[in-house]
């Protein structure tokens, strides 16, 4: 594997560093897809790239269960400091899934799948998808080519840059979330303002 998300020294120096780096208060797309979780009465949440909980702990604070999978034993260390070891966290890298062969009715990955290469995102959108309940959603989120960082780095492949001091993103569109996203239920696709502009996608796994 050649990218920094499969490295778990990257990260695990990232949050040695900078700890909260992101704050406590979740992110945006946290806050929208808490609210529609809320709406479709999901109960149990997987959240592949929990990083130190931020996000994750809105869902947990609304009544419902939350699972975690994070590459960095200190962002885990973190998410136990701040908000309790009652969150159950798999210590791994996303590309490794499944970690258990449970059921969610709810996914949220933030901010991760753009961070991953072609394979990898493939497999992480099959991964999810497979690990969905029936009925069950899942939604995410990934940057969009309106980022004012979209064609800059060096170009490794179609849309997608090395950037930042090692970290490769790639950069989606409306046609490149259909052509990932199709397949796997993919129902309503949105904008988002984080950091950067965002896309957010939802996906419905109904049993054929």
């Amino acid at each position: 594997m050649n990218n920094e998300t499969g490295k778990p020294e990257f990260w695990e120096a990232a949050f040695v560093e900078k700890q909260e780096m992101w704050g406590f208060e979740p992110a945006n797309s946290a806050i929208l897809t808490k609210d529609f979780f809320i709406e479709k009465g999901i109960k149990n949440v997987l959240v592949p790239g929990m990083g130190y909980g931020r996000n994750a702990r809105i869902f947990r604070d609304n009544g419902m269960a939350v699972t975690g999978i994070e590459i960095s034993q200190t962002a885990i260390d973190i998410a136990h400091k701040h908000f309790g070891t009652d969150m159950p966290v798999y210590h791994g890298s996303v590309t490794d899934m499944p970690f258990d062969d449970k059921k969610y009715d709810g996914i949220f990955c933030h901010a991760l799948i753009h961070l991953l290469d072609e394979n990898e995102r493939a497999k992480l959108i099959r991964d999810c998808y497979h690990q969905l309940s029936s009925d069950g959603y899942m939604v995410f989120s990934m940057i969009s080519k309106a980022a004012s960082t979209y064609g800059q780095g060096t170009l490794i492949s179609k849309d997608r840059y090395e950037m930042f001091g090692g970290v490769n993103m790639f950069f989606y569109d409306q046609e490149s979330v259909h052509a990932a996203f199709d397949t796997a239920g993919l129902f309503e696709i949105t904008e988002v303002s984080e950091n950067y502009p965002m896309f957010l996608v939802k996906c419905k796994k109904e049993e054929r």
